[in-house]
C-alpha cells in the first residue's frame, strides 16, 4: 500500500465534490458525498492518486 504524504493530501481536492480527501487503503475518498449521496472514492496506482471523475458524475459548477 502506498502512503499519500500529509503534504500532498492537504492540497487535494476531490473533482467531483471538491471536498477534501481522505486515504483508507489504497484509495482516496472523498469528505463530501457526489450525487447520489455516496463519497466519490479515486484509486491510488503505484503511488499517483488517479483523481478521474467517476463516471456519471456532473461537473462542479463555478461562480468565478
Amino acid at each position: 500500500m502506498a502512503n499519500i504524504s500529509p503534504q500532498l493530501l492537504a492540497v487535494l481536492r476531490c473533482p467531483a465534490t471538491r471536498s477534501a480527501l481522505v486515504q483508507v487503503g489504497d484509495e482516496l475518498v472523498a469528505a463530501a458525498g457526489g450525487p447520489d449521496g455516496t463519497p466519490p472514492r479515486y484509486r491510488i496506482l503505484e503511488g499517483i492518486p488517479v483523481l478521474l471523475r467517476p463516471s456519471g458524475a456532473a461537473p462542479h459548477e463555478t461562480t468565478e
